[in-house]
């Protein structure tokens, strides 16, 4: 009962701050989706991963087997919905991307910040990064066929990622005025992101629902397994284990649909694959945290 109560604890917060943004839509009241999540991504979100990964009590040396880790299961994830998607004879442009990446941003960070404390935020940004640099440069490549280096270098969750690294590495330390305000913008960002979410699912016009289902099921099996096992591969403390595990295992990010939108593949498909694999969250990933906590 202890368990459960403390999953409870972690998980509902995050589904009801996201509930709240779907009211929010459903209500009739006004969201500036554009304005919110152009604030969140270049401005809360990098001061958010910088603080976090300067301030963090992680050694560098946890922090590049997590890295590594990360990496590791994000190439056989890529492998395995690769064969999913060929199987399947679904089309690598609208299919392939959404089943590699998840929701490591919206929920994953939330998550392992309420679950773990700033141990568990601290992996979770480099997990984040990692994702979020191969998002934008092969993952728009796979929709578009344009992905770009130079892209990934201009954005600044990137350049906060990286820059916390190297305070980290250094042992750096921003003066006291500078950290203290780039904290109050990073505070910003959880809460921000979730509403977001919910918003954003509130919008979407979700189709074949039957086929989203099974894939998002699927997704989510593969990346549970792929996650355990490079978890235990890689030797990883508990803390460590447990983010990434929930990192990998989030649901398909609305990004994908934005991409999906924005380069032509079918959107709508796509919004079926968000809706299905956030819905079924909803049951696994209280479960999953019961088990890694």
């Amino acid at each position: 009962m202890t368990i459960l109560l403390t999953v409870l604890n972690v998980s509902a917060p995050v589904f009801l701050l996201a509930a709240i943004g779907f009211a929010w839509v459903k209500l009739g009241f006004d969201y500036p989706l554009d304005f919110v999540t152009r604030t969140a991504m270049t401005v809360s979100l990098p001061c958010l991963i910088f603080v976090a990964l300067m301030e963090t009590e992680i050694e560098p040396e946890a922090l590049t087997t997590v890295s590594l880790a990360a990496v590791a299961a994000y190439a056989a994830v890529t492998v395995v919905m690769l064969a999913v998607v060929r199987l399947g004879d679904l089309s690598m442009r609208t299919y392939l991307a959404p089943l590699i990446f998840g929701n490591t941003g919206n929920l994953g960070l939330p998550l392992a910040l309420f679950a773990f404390g700033d141990e568990g935020l601290g992996y979770a940004v480099v997990i984040f990064g990692i994702m979020a640099v191969y998002s934008f440069t092969i993952g728009v490549w796979m929709v578009s066929g344009g992905g770009s280096l130079t892209k990934v270098l201009k954005e600044p969750l990137v350049a906060g990622t990286v820059l916390g690294a190297l305070f980290l590495w250094q042992g750096w330390r921003t003066p006291v005025f500078l950290t203290n305000t780039l904290d109050l913008l990073g505070q910003m960002a959880i809460p921000l992101m979730l509403l977001t979410l919910g918003v954003a699912i509130a919008r979407l016009t979700p189709g074949r629902l039957g086929l989203a289902s099974a894939l998002a099921a699927v997704k989510m099996a593969v990346c549970i397994a792929i996650g355990w096992l490079m978890g235990w591969a890689f030797g990883l403390p508990d803390i460590a284990f447990a983010v990434l595990v929930i990192q990998i295992a989030t649901p398909i990010a609305v990004t994908s649909y934005l991409l999906a939108q924005k380069y032509g593949a079918d959107a709508e498909a796509v919004a079926g694959l968000v809706v299905a694999s956030t819905l079924l969250s909803v049951v696994v990933l209280p479960v999953l945290l019961a088990l890694v906590m």
